[in-house]
Protein backbone atom coordinates (compact mmCIF):
# COMPACT_ATOMS: atom_id res chain seq x y z
CA UNK A 1 0.00 0.00 0.00
CA UNK A 2 2.84 2.29 0.46
CA UNK A 3 4.36 1.66 -2.88
CA UNK A 4 2.05 4.31 -4.26
CA UNK A 5 2.70 7.04 -2.90
CA UNK A 6 6.65 6.19 -3.22
CA UNK A 7 6.03 5.44 -6.97
CA UNK A 8 4.58 9.26 -7.25
CA UNK A 9 7.03 11.10 -5.12
CA UNK A 10 10.16 9.57 -7.23
CA UNK A 11 8.38 10.60 -10.59
CA UNK A 12 8.32 14.12 -9.65
CA UNK A 13 12.37 14.88 -9.45
CA UNK A 14 11.88 13.62 -13.17
CA UNK A 15 8.96 15.48 -14.24
CA UNK A 16 11.64 18.61 -12.86
CA UNK A 17 14.49 17.82 -14.35
CA UNK A 18 12.79 17.18 -17.44
CA UNK A 19 11.24 20.71 -17.61
CA UNK A 20 14.81 22.39 -16.67
CA UNK A 21 16.55 20.77 -19.15
CA UNK A 22 14.01 21.97 -21.96
CA UNK A 23 14.17 25.41 -20.32
CA UNK A 24 17.48 25.49 -20.52
CA UNK A 25 17.78 24.38 -23.90
CA UNK A 26 15.50 26.89 -24.81
CA UNK A 27 17.46 29.63 -23.72
CA UNK A 28 20.37 28.30 -25.03
CA UNK A 29 18.70 28.14 -28.71
CA UNK A 30 16.45 31.20 -28.97
CA UNK A 31 19.17 33.88 -29.17
CA UNK A 32 21.34 31.64 -31.43
CA UNK A 33 18.33 31.04 -33.80
CA UNK A 34 17.62 34.89 -33.88
CA UNK A 35 21.63 35.80 -34.52
CA UNK A 36 21.15 32.78 -37.66
CA UNK A 37 18.20 34.34 -38.94
CA UNK A 38 19.50 37.89 -38.81
CA UNK A 39 23.27 37.02 -40.48
CA UNK A 40 21.32 34.67 -43.31
CA UNK A 41 19.09 37.41 -44.22
CA UNK A 42 21.73 39.92 -44.39
CA UNK A 43 23.83 37.22 -46.06
CA UNK A 44 21.47 36.38 -48.52
CA UNK A 45 21.23 40.12 -49.32
CA UNK A 46 24.92 40.79 -49.59
CA UNK A 47 25.03 37.34 -52.01
CA UNK A 48 22.34 38.85 -54.42
CA UNK A 49 24.59 41.58 -55.03
CA UNK A 50 26.43 40.38 -56.22
CA UNK A 51 24.64 39.53 -59.46
CA UNK A 52 25.13 43.11 -60.46
CA UNK A 53 28.07 42.08 -60.90
CA UNK A 54 29.40 41.36 -65.21
CA UNK A 55 28.80 37.05 -64.96
CA UNK A 56 32.81 37.05 -65.86
CA UNK A 57 33.50 38.75 -62.57
CA UNK A 58 31.72 36.67 -60.55
CA UNK A 59 33.69 34.37 -57.85
CA UNK A 60 32.67 30.88 -59.29
CA UNK A 61 33.76 31.61 -62.27
CA UNK A 62 36.95 33.69 -61.47
CA UNK A 63 37.85 30.50 -59.42
CA UNK A 64 36.62 27.87 -61.29
CA UNK A 65 34.65 26.26 -58.51
CA UNK A 66 32.35 26.76 -55.98
CA UNK A 67 33.07 27.95 -52.34
CA UNK A 68 29.86 28.21 -50.17
CA UNK A 69 29.59 31.24 -48.57
CA UNK A 70 31.75 33.14 -51.04
CA UNK A 71 29.10 35.17 -52.75
CA UNK A 72 27.91 36.24 -49.78
CA UNK A 73 31.36 37.71 -48.32
CA UNK A 74 32.00 39.70 -51.90
CA UNK A 75 28.74 41.08 -51.07
CA UNK A 76 29.87 42.33 -47.78
CA UNK A 77 32.94 43.98 -49.27
CA UNK A 78 31.09 45.37 -51.96
CA UNK A 79 28.95 47.21 -49.58
CA UNK A 80 31.30 48.30 -46.92
CA UNK A 81 32.95 49.54 -50.14
CA UNK A 82 30.22 51.54 -51.48
CA UNK A 83 29.66 53.12 -47.50
CA UNK A 84 33.01 54.33 -47.72
CA UNK A 85 33.49 55.75 -50.97
CA UNK A 86 29.76 57.22 -50.03
CA UNK A 87 31.18 58.62 -47.25
CA UNK A 88 35.01 59.83 -48.91
CA UNK A 89 33.08 61.45 -51.48
CA UNK A 90 30.50 62.89 -48.77
CA UNK A 91 33.57 64.62 -47.03
CA UNK A 92 35.33 66.38 -49.60
CA UNK A 93 33.64 70.06 -50.87
CA UNK A 94 32.70 68.95 -54.36
CA UNK A 95 31.09 65.84 -52.70
CA UNK A 96 29.20 68.10 -50.51
CA UNK A 97 27.81 70.17 -53.12
CA UNK A 98 26.71 67.20 -55.11
CA UNK A 99 24.96 65.93 -52.23
CA UNK A 100 23.34 69.33 -51.79
CA UNK A 101 21.98 69.26 -55.48
CA UNK A 102 20.62 65.62 -55.31
CA UNK A 103 18.80 66.59 -52.21
CA UNK A 104 17.28 70.02 -53.49
CA UNK A 105 16.88 67.51 -56.88
CA UNK A 106 14.64 64.95 -54.73
CA UNK A 107 12.84 67.80 -52.10
CA UNK A 108 11.24 68.70 -55.19
CA UNK A 109 9.46 65.46 -56.79
CA UNK A 110 6.38 65.60 -55.33
CA UNK A 111 5.77 62.13 -53.39
CA UNK A 112 9.70 61.03 -52.92
CA UNK A 113 9.71 64.32 -51.62
CA UNK A 114 7.95 63.66 -48.19
CA UNK A 115 9.16 60.06 -47.93
CA UNK A 116 13.14 61.19 -48.50
CA UNK A 117 12.58 64.69 -46.29
CA UNK A 118 11.41 62.65 -43.56
CA UNK A 119 13.76 59.75 -43.96
CA UNK A 120 16.48 62.48 -44.42
CA UNK A 121 15.93 64.14 -40.85
CA UNK A 122 15.42 60.77 -39.32
CA UNK A 123 19.26 59.66 -40.39
CA UNK A 124 20.44 63.01 -39.77
CA UNK A 125 19.52 63.24 -36.36
CA UNK A 126 20.29 59.13 -35.53
CA UNK A 127 23.36 59.33 -36.85
CA UNK A 128 24.77 63.05 -36.53
CA UNK A 129 27.30 63.91 -33.76
CA UNK A 130 25.00 66.65 -32.83
CA UNK A 131 21.88 64.66 -32.92
CA UNK A 132 20.06 63.77 -28.79
CA UNK A 133 17.65 61.05 -29.77
CA UNK A 134 17.39 58.47 -27.65
CA UNK A 135 19.69 60.53 -25.25
CA UNK A 136 17.46 59.79 -22.10
CA UNK A 137 15.98 56.56 -21.09
CA UNK A 138 12.91 58.00 -19.20
CA UNK A 139 10.36 56.81 -17.46
CA UNK A 140 6.30 58.18 -17.63
CA UNK A 141 2.64 57.45 -16.64
CA UNK A 142 1.72 55.30 -19.33
CA UNK A 143 -1.09 53.88 -20.45
CA UNK A 144 -2.65 55.15 -16.79
CA UNK A 145 -1.36 57.03 -14.12
CA UNK A 146 -1.01 53.94 -11.84
CA UNK A 147 1.42 52.14 -14.02
CA UNK A 148 4.83 53.35 -15.59
CA UNK A 149 6.20 52.82 -18.90
CA UNK A 150 10.31 52.55 -19.99
CA UNK A 151 10.71 55.46 -22.72
CA UNK A 152 13.45 57.38 -24.93
CA UNK A 153 13.20 61.30 -24.90
CA UNK A 154 13.66 62.09 -28.52
CA UNK A 155 13.23 65.91 -28.30
CA UNK A 156 13.24 69.04 -26.20
CA UNK A 157 12.36 71.54 -28.53
CA UNK A 158 9.18 71.39 -29.60
CA UNK A 159 8.18 74.48 -31.89
CA UNK A 160 4.50 75.35 -31.93
CA UNK A 161 3.58 72.73 -29.15
CA UNK A 162 5.74 74.62 -26.23
CA UNK A 163 4.38 77.60 -27.49
CA UNK A 164 0.61 76.42 -26.89
CA UNK A 165 1.36 74.47 -23.97
CA UNK A 166 1.12 75.87 -20.18
CA UNK A 167 4.31 73.45 -19.02
CA UNK A 168 7.66 72.78 -21.14
CA UNK A 169 6.62 69.92 -23.14
CA UNK A 170 9.29 67.00 -24.47
CA UNK A 171 8.91 64.14 -26.64
CA UNK A 172 9.34 60.61 -26.02
CA UNK A 173 8.88 57.34 -27.65
CA UNK A 174 7.16 54.10 -25.80
CA UNK A 175 8.34 51.29 -27.72
CA UNK A 176 6.59 48.18 -27.79
CA UNK A 177 7.86 45.03 -26.79
CA UNK A 178 9.26 42.50 -27.45
CA UNK A 179 9.67 44.56 -30.86
CA UNK A 180 11.42 47.88 -29.82
CA UNK A 181 11.22 49.11 -33.89
CA UNK A 182 7.26 50.18 -33.35
CA UNK A 183 5.82 52.37 -30.45
CA UNK A 184 4.37 55.57 -29.73
CA UNK A 185 4.54 59.25 -29.63
CA UNK A 186 3.55 60.62 -27.10
CA UNK A 187 4.59 64.44 -25.52
CA UNK A 188 4.92 64.93 -21.45
CA UNK A 189 5.55 67.75 -19.27
CA UNK A 190 9.34 67.22 -18.40
CA UNK A 191 8.05 67.58 -14.71
CA UNK A 192 5.51 64.65 -14.84
CA UNK A 193 8.85 62.27 -15.98
CA UNK A 194 12.00 60.61 -13.84
CA UNK A 195 15.27 60.04 -15.65
CA UNK A 196 16.45 57.10 -15.69
CA UNK A 197 20.71 56.51 -15.13
CA UNK A 198 20.03 52.97 -17.13
CA UNK A 199 22.02 53.18 -20.75
CA UNK A 200 19.78 52.87 -23.88
CA UNK A 201 21.36 49.48 -24.95
CA UNK A 202 20.12 48.57 -21.53
CA UNK A 203 16.82 49.92 -21.44
CA UNK A 204 16.47 47.73 -24.86
CA UNK A 205 17.81 44.59 -23.56
CA UNK A 206 15.53 45.26 -20.94
CA UNK A 207 12.74 45.91 -22.89
CA UNK A 208 12.89 42.97 -25.55
CA UNK A 209 13.34 40.39 -22.77
CA UNK A 210 10.21 41.15 -21.18
CA UNK A 211 11.49 42.57 -18.21
CA UNK A 212 13.23 39.24 -17.38
CA UNK A 213 17.16 41.01 -17.87
CA UNK A 214 17.15 44.04 -15.80
CA UNK A 215 20.28 45.94 -15.73
CA UNK A 216 22.07 45.80 -12.44
CA UNK A 217 21.84 48.42 -9.44
CA UNK A 218 22.56 50.45 -7.76
CA UNK A 219 24.70 52.35 -10.45
CA UNK A 220 26.46 55.51 -9.22
CA UNK A 221 23.89 58.22 -9.17
CA UNK A 222 23.26 61.48 -11.17
CA UNK A 223 23.00 63.88 -8.10
CA UNK A 224 19.33 63.09 -7.39
CA UNK A 225 16.91 61.26 -4.82
CA UNK A 226 15.83 58.41 -7.18
CA UNK A 227 13.48 57.71 -4.73
CA UNK A 228 11.65 60.53 -5.59
CA UNK A 229 8.68 60.11 -7.94
CA UNK A 230 7.31 62.63 -10.62
CA UNK A 231 4.04 64.16 -9.31
CA UNK A 232 0.34 63.03 -9.85
CA UNK A 233 -0.80 66.00 -11.93
CA UNK A 234 -4.18 63.88 -13.44
CA UNK A 235 -5.25 64.78 -9.81
CA UNK A 236 -7.33 67.89 -9.51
Amino acid sequence: MSEAPQTAVSKRPLKSRIRRYLIAGIAIWIPLGVTLFVVQLFAGYAASLVGVLPTAWHPDVLIGFHIPGIRALLGAVMVVTVLLFTGFIASNFLGRHLLQLGNEFLEHIPLVRSIYTAAKQISDTMFSNKGKSFSKVVMIRYPQKDTWSLAFQTSESLGEVNMKMPGHMVSVFVPTTPNPTSGFLLMVSREDMIELDMSVDDALKMIISLGVIVPPWPKPSKGGDHSKLAPDRSEP
